[in-house]
């Protein structure tokens, strides 16, 4: 193999790969805040035992779930304008991730209310509590302690996952990487640095959730 390696066009450019990562945190923050806020009374509805309402939440999430995300994104940024609903790239990809992780979040979330107890529930109602309290105090605060490691799993995929949205000219790593191997043509070099990147994020994440769970939810689970 005649190769040269030629990591040049990548170091001079470094800083769009720096700023490529920063937007693609940026999202995947925001969605996997907005996706969760999005999931908590989707969840709370589907458990609810409201039927109108549990189908309107069945029907959102087979639709994220049963079709492709980057099908998703192009409704979001291609589709909707001709409704006179418009957004720039980085708000449709943060508008289409945020859609998609609440409707695998909602599941997520179910899982953690239905893990509560009934005799807790029972027990805040003979003690009074309203039902908004029931749920605050009693079934929310221990299921977010059950659903978190789901949850931050999810926020790793949902982190890979938003290299789609590049597709959409959104100013993610994957776009970053795109505009400089399209300038240099290192395509090797480039790609290659990507994933590196990539990689170290999940890992630095995956790491920084661990500490975060271990430091937050020392409080034990009632039985």
């Amino acid at each position: 193999m005649n190769y040269q390696f030629n990591f040049a066009p990548v170091i001079n450019n470094f800083d769009q790969l720096i700023y490529g990562a920063l937007i693609t945190i940026q999202l995947s923050f925001g969605a996997i805040l907005i996706g969760t806020l999005i999931a908590i009374p989707c969840a709370a509805a589907k458990t609810a035992g409201i039927k109108p309402l549990a189908w309107l939440v069945n029907i959102y999430i087979e639709v994220i779930r049963n079709t492709p995300f980057l099908i998703q994104i192009f409704f979001i940024y291609f589709s909707l304008p001709a409704l006179g609903i418009r957004f720039d790239p980085n708000t449709a990809a943060l508008v289409a991730l945020s859609v998609n992780v609440g409707a695998y979040a909602t599941e997520i979330v179910r899982a953690g209310i239905e893990s509560i107890n009934r005799g807790q529930v029972e027990a805040g109602k003979a003690l009074g509590f309203k039902g908004h309290q029931i749920f605050r105090y009693i079934i929310l605060k221990p299921a977010i302690r059950t659903i978190y490691p789901a949850l931050t799993s999810q926020f790793i995929y949902l982190m890979l996952t938003s290299s789609v949205v590049s597709a959409i000219s959104a100013t993610d790593l994957a776009a970053a990487g795109n505009n400089i191997q399209s300038a240099t043509f290192a395509a090797f070099e480039v790609y290659l640095v990507i994933t590196v990147m990539y990689f170290v994020l999940s890992l630095g994440f995956s790491g920084l959730f661990s500490a975060i769970g271990r430091t937050a939810f020392r409080y034990p689970l009632a039985r």
